[in-house]
């Protein structure tokens, strides 16, 4: 056999192993996101858990803010707004691997959570009825509780539910603002029509219905009659949209159509996020509530979760730019303060970023991101070699596909 010969004949012996390997590594790749995620989540989650579940949240977290009202809030806002990002993963449940073993420890510090922040003797019973902004955060904690039926609101004791269900009932004497607001409301009356049947529909309907007008085109609604170029159709509108539809499916009312369209919005919006996530991890630092950090692409993961990402959008290409977000973000110096609160900014610590209405409390918003880890570790999310999401393929001058508006 002639030398060129035999080297080729070598390599093609060799190949199918490097393939090989290079498969197990892609595959390696999305663990590691994964791990990455879970981790990053822990970090932002555990000093508010744990603190809650002694009863020493209002005692040892800080409130950093603009304003001195915000300690009113500020707790509710920690509470509702990590638990509603970290439920997904949660409502996998406990099992023998480590991660399962990591979500009966933070399931158990939820539920004792939940317990405390809705027991009016306790000393961390949290305010659900007083100011505006109480309204917000008792929409996340119902949004959270929506999305773990079965391990959250399931492991509750019959007093905690009641408890529960009585905070969330007294936040109707607060008035939503007329915009996105409307989906708050609507937010823990859904939560309440799916766990004791009691929901007000009126609210519900009138929040849709809302909505469906202030649609303003090519997947974006105003906030209010308004358009806003800000992150709110992913902080609130359209995740919250989606979710009470499926409540008030889940009732008996047929509004499939009306989950077929914004569902078609949903996924033209995340196409558009997705696009916005340079090839460096960054994105646009536009409009208000920039402190929300990567919360603002809970969209973007929510339909990822939901197996409803556009067409042309892979799985793999979203798990790696929600990779590079994230750590864009988690690893700058600030993020953190000393005992690992977050703090006010978008990069690191930022206090001029926070608007008025933002406190410590508000900044966990950024955990809805980790809506993906409600995938479990074997779906092709994770699975899936690693792949360049759209800008990262545009500046490398690969082929990329067209970008179209929708109609409707």
């Amino acid at each position: 056999m002639k030398k060129a010969s035999r080297q080729l004949f070598l390599v093609s012996l060799l190949l199918p192993a490097c393939l090989c390997a290079q498969n197990e590594k892609a595959a390696s790749n999305g663990l590691m996101h994964r791990d990455y995620f879970v981790q990053s989540l822990i970090r932002i989650a555990d000093p508010v858990l744990t603190a809650l579940s002694k009863n020493e949240l209002k005692k040892k977290m800080p409130v950093e803010a603009k304003k001195n009202d915000r300690q009113n809030f500020t707790h509710l806002e920690a509470f509702g707004r990590l638990l509603a990002g970290m439920a997904p993963w949660l409502e996998l449940g406990p099992d023998s691997t480590a991660e399962g073993k990591l979500r009966k420890k933070y399931l158990d510090l939820s539920v004792t959570g939940i317990h405390n922040a809705t027991d009016p003797a306790a000393p961390d019973y949290m305010n659900f009825n007083k100011g505006g902004q109480a309204l917000v955060d008792a929409a996340f904690l119902s949004q959270a509780l929506i999305r773990a039926p079965k391990q959250l609101w399931g492991r509750l004791d019959a007093q905690t539910k009641k408890n529960v269900l009585e905070a969330l009932k007294s936040s109707r004497v607060i008035t939503p603002g007329h915009n996105n607001w409307l989906f708050f409301s609507a937010m823990i009356e859904a939560a309440l029509l799916q766990f004791e049947g009691s929901g007000d529909k009126m609210r519900i309907d009138y929040a849709v219905q809302q909505h469906l007008q202030w649609y303003k085109g090519d997947g974006a609604y105003g906030d209010g009659a308004s358009f806003h170029w800000d992150y709110y159709n992913s902080f609130v509108i359209q995740p919250m949209f989606l979710e009470i539809l499926d409540a008030l499916i889940g009732s008996g009312e047929k509004e499939y159509k009306t989950l077929e369209l914004e569902l078609t919005r949903a996924r033209r919006y995340a196409a558009v996020q997705e696009r916005l996530i340079s090839p460096e991890g960054t994105y646009p630092p536009i409009g208000r509530s920039l402190a929300y950090r990567f919360g603002a692409f809970q969209l973007l993961s929510k339909m990822a979760l939901m197996h409803q990402l556009p067409e042309d959008v892979s799985p793999q290409q979203v798990r790696c730019a929600l990779y590079e977000v994230v750590k864009k973000q988690m690893e700058v110096s600030g993020t953190f303060d000393s005992a690992g609160w977050l703090q006010i900014g978008l990069v690191g610590h930022q206090p001029g970023v926070g608007e008025p209405y933002i406190s410590t409390g508000s900044l966990y918003l950024c955990s809805q991101v980790f809506l993906v880890l409600g995938l479990t570790a074997t779906d092709p999310f994770w699975q899936n070699a690693d792949a360049d999401w759209t800008a990262k393929k545009a500046w490398k001058g690969e082929p990329v596909p067209i970008d179209h508006a929708i109609e409707n």
